[in-house]
């Protein structure tokens, strides 16, 4: 337990940068069309947002593959072995932990801090989890984390089962660092979660996996799902390993009966009570309400939540996006009210709060420090290069529009490929859209609304146009795939630069509406001033007036 405990207090910087995402899937016959669906919001605080494309490559007989170190900032990686756009001039090369055997082909994909998507529609969503050991790299000894394990799954493997199968041998042969993670792997048959961290003696891995039954929506939010395994379950595999090293780590009695996974390698709760459950509940109490879950659970090893259900209507891209936009709105813990929120409802909670006040704010599925998001689409009806799509947010939900990026395309537009946050540039998305969130806490109820129109036009028309886009697609990749290819590319391009011209004739819009603190359209200097209930909790009231003791102290 003291051991545990010494994890817990390493890892706490962590969570205070906020390695804390979510991720969403949302299986075949639970889609309103039949896609499958995963999702991630990259809620880092810290990170390099870029959405890069690396190139499919061929390869002589008997060559290495790097595997590189993760890099939370800008650049994530420097070098000309993933392609062009990650040769930074002014960098130094990122120096590889150590080397695998090289393919003789590589797919292509497109990768953000982790691989997103390759050429054969396999995409995969990501959440940081709590576990009982936080491993360090160790160059030629452990050399894998979870993103790296995320690239070479990108560039080998087509389907979601081969691509866990294919991760977890690298992960006990090479070696595991980092703490408890997760990856939400889809096709367009499948989709799968795999589960992983440290062996206790840091030199291997311990992973496990489950399929998604089809016709129902799965979520995680930094705490392990996946509960007891079953080795006879062609939907359930583990590495082969976890049951010789739990056991001797006293962590597993085979005697209890099947192996519990994350009761066995997690700590539970991450970072405090509720900061994962509550999320977990939220979402599925927004897609099967009838179920009448609870927010409230006894303690964070709690299986009162299901794995996964089946939604009460089935979903869409639109209706996956608005889950990650959530802030608890109408229920007990509206980040929205009370006097936290301010004056205006603001639902942001910033961290590095006080360390002589201890406590904690409700963590919503949206939140400010996210450096992007997206909703991937994948669909077997369709040839792969228009089949896959990730519906890509270059900044938190709340304050992003969506923008379909083909897994076809061939060049990323720069206001996605280029950019970091160590500078300010109109021309990258993610500043435009942070800029909007930013602007929109000077005056949240007013302002958001607004937002959500936008929003719900500027993606509305894109998912209008989505169905006469991909059938042209389609009939020319029938004729000619590289036509296809080019079409697709020219589309992206096409709806990114309009996307980002009506973001900032929006966002100048905002400001010069909400200019300090009036309503300037459709009267300039127009005030609001504050809501009555806030003013009598701030103590506006015992401010001095004309009349009776005016200017005596109160």
């Amino acid at each position: 337990m003291r051991k545990i405990l010494l994890v817990l207090i390493a890892v706490a910087a962590i969570v205070t940068i906020g390695w804390a995402c979510t991720t969403i899937i949302v299986t075949k016959g639970a889609s309103v069309d039949g896609s499958v669906m995963t999702s991630h919001s990259a809620d880092c605080g810290a990170c390099d947002f870029r959405y890069v494309y690396i190139p499919a490559a061929d390869y002589e007989a008997g060559a290495q593959r790097a595997v590189y170190p993760f890099i939370e900032g800008y650049p994530r990686y420097v070098g000309k072995d993933m392609g062009p756009t990650y040769d930074t001039p002014g960098y130094p090369a990122t120096e590889p932990l150590g080397y695998i055997d090289q393919v003789e082909h590589t797919y292509g994909y497109f990768d953000a801090v982790y691989g997103v998507i390759n050429e054969h529609q396999l995409a995969i969503g990501e959440c940081t989890c709590s576990a009982k050991v936080y491993a360090q790299a160790k160059p030629g000894e452990c050399i894998f984390d979870v993103a790296a394990l995320s690239r070479v799954a990108m560039e080998r493997c087509t389907t979601a089962r081969e691509a866990i199968e294919l991760m977890g041998a690298l992960a006990v042969e090479y070696g595991y660092y980092g703490w408890g993670e997760t990856l939400t792997v889809t096709d367009p048959q499948e989709a799968w979660v795999f589960e992983i961290c440290a062996t206790p003696d840091q030199k291997s891995a311990l992973w496990a996996a489950k399929k998604v039954p089809d016709g129902e929506v799965f979520v995680e939010a930094n705490i392990f799902r996946i509960r007891e395994l079953d080795p006879n379950s062609k939907d359930n595999m583990f590495s082969p390993n976890l049951i010789e090293v739990a056991t001797a780590a006293g962590w597993y009695d085979p005697s209890t009966g099947p192996i519990d996974w994350m009761a066995t390698v997690s700590t539970g709760e991450y970072s405090y009570p509720y900061y994962s459950l509550r999320r977990i509940w939220r979402v599925l109490d927004r897609v099967a309400p009838s179920l009448e879950l609870s927010p409230w659970v006894e303690d964070g090893f709690s299986k009162d939540y299901p794995f996964s259900v089946v939604p009460e209507k089935k979903l869409s891209v639109a209706d996956v996006i608005d889950l990650f936009r959530d802030h608890y709105q109408g229920t007990e813990f509206d980040l929205t009210q009370g006097l936290a929120a301010g004056p205006f409802g603001n639902p942001n909670r910033y961290s590095g709060s006080s360390r002589l006040i201890k406590g904690s704010w409700e963590r919503a599925l949206s939140i400010f420090r996210c450096e992007y998001v997206f909703v991937s689409q994948v669909r077997d009806w369709l040839p792969d290069p228009v089949g896959g799509v990730i519906w890509w947010g270059a900044a938190a939900p709340h304050e992003v529009v969506l923008v379909p990026l083909y897994c076809g395309i061939t060049d990323v537009p720069d206001a996605f490929d280029t950019g970091s946050l160590e500078k300010f540039d109109r021309d990258v998305a993610s500043w435009a859209f942070n800029f909007m969130g930013n602007w929109a806490e000077l005056k949240w109820s007013y302002m958001y609304p607004e937002i959500q129109a936008f929003q719900k036009k500027t993606e509305g028309k894109l998912f209008a146009m989505q169905p006469a886009i991909e059938a042209a697609a389609a009939q020319l990749y029938a004729v000619d795939p590289e036509l296809c290819k080019e079409f697709l590319t020219d589309y992206v391009a096409d709806v990114t630069d309009r996307v980002m011209a009506e973001t900032w004739e929006f966002n100048e819009y905002l400001i010069t509406k909400y200019r300090d603190g009036y309503i300037n359209i459709p009267n300039v200097g127009a005030s609001a001033g504050y809501p009555d209930a806030w003013l009598k909790e701030v103590g506006y009231a015992d401010g001095h007036i004309f009349g009776d003791d005016g200017y005596k102290a109160k």
